[in-house]
């Protein structure tokens, strides 16, 4: 669980530049098998904290809405699509 709470810590762009590393790492081909499936194991759990991170983002985000005359008439909810 200790895992579990230094990537709750880390910002973003920490956790994907972590991310970003081990993907390169696995892909070398070069980590011994458990150190590939314990990477493995890491690089999920940052993945699953860099997608939580993205949807807290993106909730925050609000899109703003123009009035007929192009004036700014309020917000609305951002959706992505």
């Amino acid at each position: 669980m200790a895992e579990e709470a230094e990537i709750a810590e880390l910002s973003f762009e920490q956790a994907l530049k972590k991310l970003e590393w081990i993907v390169g790492r696995l892909e070398s081909g070069e980590a011994e098998l458990q150190e590939a499936i314990d990477l493995y194991e890491e690089g999920d759990r940052l993945r699953r904290q860099c997608a939580s991170r993205l949807d807290a983002a993106q909730a925050r985000i609000e899109a703003i809405k123009l009035d007929s005359t192009g004036e700014p008439s309020g917000t609305t909810p951002f959706s992505a699509g």
